[in-house]
């Protein structure tokens, strides 16, 4: 049986630390047994050899539960762990270029952002223009777009090429499969 409070499990009171006068209290089948002074209830769960857990503080009277506490707790971690497990993390790779790219270069440019979303990741195409390029941001356009055409899967523009400061940028993702 737990008679401490647990640090980690955000303030669940385990047993002698629930210190309200009354209870409604349910038991191991998930029966209501009604409202039952505290101490009483802490009897019948240590004489099932369980622990009264409190699982809704803030009703009015609190909600006690008898349980196994060691078993409810591993039953949480195994939920999160489950939850977590579905989740995919997404990354944002970023690819640099300059506006006065050769063919070559942007053919490889080109087929590491495609490796990027084949692999899931969203990708910032950014341009950087120094200088005199600043006049010029239509070449950067034409460069942006040039990257577009050479990709070969399908692909969904979520931001568009827009200026900030001194660089262009894109941002694009895989298509969903259906």
């Amino acid at each position: 049986m737990a008679n401490n409070y647990d640090n980690n499990n955000k303030g669940l009171r385990v047993n002698e630390m629930i210190r309200i006068r009354e209870v409604r209290v349910i038991d191991e089948e998930g029966n209501q047994l009604g409202i039952i002074p505290t101490p009483e209830a802490l009897k019948m769960a240590k004489d099932k050899d369980l622990d009264l857990v409190e699982v809704s503080p803030n009703a009015n009277p609190p909600v006690c539960k008898i349980l196994d506490y060691g078993k409810y707790k591993f039953e949480q971690e195994k939920k999160l762990r489950d939850s977590k497990k579905n989740q995919k993390v997404l990354k944002l790779k970023e690819i640099r270029m300059q506006p006065k790219i050769g063919t070559g270069d942007l053919d490889t440019k080109a087929k590491h952002i495609q490796e990027f979303l084949d692999e899931g990741d969203k990708v910032k195409v950014t341009i950087r223009f120094r200088g005199r390029e600043l006049a010029h941001t239509d070449l950067g356009y034409n460069v942006l777009n040039e990257v577009l055409q050479r990709l070969t899967s399908a692909y969904v523009i979520e931001k568009p090429a827009a200026m900030d400061g001194r660089n262009m940028s894109m941002t694009i993702s895989a298509k969903a499969a259906k």
